[in-house]
């Protein structure tokens, strides 16, 4: 075979080499963020019944989930500081580790009646999914920039997976153990977190350049960036409502004379319309464009608090968490794919991790409030002040829009 026609054909099987490996990558992201997301909707669904159940003062039933939230937003930035420094797969496995040490705190504290050391448990739970909220920007490293949007909107449709594990978890094994009630929810999904790392492992990706561990321009540079104070903004807003109204949603539910059964199932169809969208999220942003997704998503958001707003009843409960799941998706799918372009190569997981550390320290202010909030107010005060923040990421996005499209890159 002549030599100028060798090179070609190596160039195609190392394009498709790359192509299959691209794949394998997403396709580990993707499984192993269904079963580490179980361990989000498990605190979640369980947090504040069992910090009712444990707490010196019934003020204080959602803070297990506010230490949750405050793990996630603590551990973003050494997260990323470990993916610079040593590789995304070190950043995952250690991930894994606090997943399980998840399960064992939270099950040693049931047993022995501890509300401080599940606390304890869901701050590790915390750290978990911040390394899981990094899999869908790993995934957007995998591929040419075209397909960003689409690779890290597949790796959060896994969450789909996640939103029915973790409530059918909570409800087949929180009357295993008698007299511990979800004690043995808590072994099962230490378990779950050991068959994601397993999983995970699996994932090749290249190690980090030495311009990437010296981290690009300074961060006052990028923050300037009048893309990123945006997609941060909206972000934040998505998220930090989305926990607000979940966080206090299941309670919620348990006040107005509901089953925690009803409140499993409506936290499982919240979590599967929180990641279903993912399917087509990422061709809609291709398509319209980021800002109009993040436009429609908070949107939703509005509608969901309005129907909440509406009733009480377990069908008014179910759509208003349904709509909620669907504002979240469009928002913080739509945010983090404007996040893409905030950034040179060199500069992505310290970009990635300040956005997510803003996010998830932005929601942790709401998660903390909701109990109180519910608590000595009620239902309908917690779904009224959720309008306060999303119109402050409406009018943000509003006045972006106005803007020239180069501007927003300045």
């Amino acid at each position: 075979m002549p030599h100028d026609a060798a090179a070609p054909l190596g160039q195609h099987a190392q394009s498709l080499t790359d192509r299959r490996v691209q794949r394998g990558n997403i396709a580990r992201l993707t499984i192993a963020s269904a079963l580490a997301g179980a361990n989000s909707t498990v605190i979640y669904a369980t947090g504040a019944i069992i910090g009712a159940m444990l707490a010196p003062d019934k003020a204080l039933a959602t803070l297990p989930i506010s230490v949750f939230v405050v793990g996630m937003a603590a551990c973003i930035l050494p997260t990323g500081a470990i993916a610079r420094r040593h590789g995304r797969r070190a950043a995952f496995l250690a991930g894994t580790a606090c997943g399980i040490l998840t399960g064992l705190l939270a099950t040693l504290a049931v047993v022995i009646d501890s509300f401080w050391v599940f606390c304890l448990a869901t701050f590790f739970g915390g750290a978990y999914a911040a390394v899981v909220a990094s899999f869908r920007f790993a995934a957007a490293d995998c591929v040419e920039p075209l397909w960003r949007p689409r690779a890290l909107s597949i790796v959060m449709a896994g969450g789909v997976a996640a939103g029915v594990v973790g409530p059918q978890l909570v409800t087949h094994t929180m009357d295993l153990w008698p007299s511990h009630m979800f004690a043995a929810t808590f072994i099962a999904q230490a378990a779950v977190a050991v068959l994601s790392g397993m999983v995970v492992a699996g994932v090749r990706l290249p190690p980090p350049t030495t311009d990437e561990q010296s981290g690009g321009r300074p961060l006052l540079v990028i923050l300037r960036q009048r893309i990123f104070l945006i997609a941060v903004i909206c972000g934040a807003a998505s998220y930090m409502l989305m926990n607000f109204l979940m966080t206090a949603a299941p309670l919620a539910m348990r006040m107005c004379g509901h089953s925690q059964e009803s409140a499993n199932l409506g936290l499982q169809w919240h979590v599967i319309a929180m990641f279903a969208p993912s399917f087509f999220t990422g061709r809609l942003i291709t398509r319209f464009g980021a800002g109009r997704v993040v436009a429609a998503g908070l949107l939703l958001t509005g509608l969901s608090a309005a129907i909440g707003l509406a009733g009480v009843d377990i069908p008014h409960f179910w759509l208003m968490l349904i709509l909620l799941g669907l504002g979240w998706n469009f928002g913080f799918v739509g945010a983090s794919a404007m996040v893409l372009e905030c950034h040179r190569p060199e500069e992505k997981t310290r970009v990635q991790a300040l956005n997510d550390f803003i996010v998830f320290g932005t929601m942790a202010i709401g998660s903390f409030s909701s109990g109180g909030l519910l608590s000595s107010h009620g239902w309908q005060v917690v779904l009224g002040v959720s309008f306060a923040p999303l119109l402050l990421a409406i009018v943000a996005l509003a006045l972006a829009a106005r803007r020239p499209a180069k501007a927003l890159a300045g």
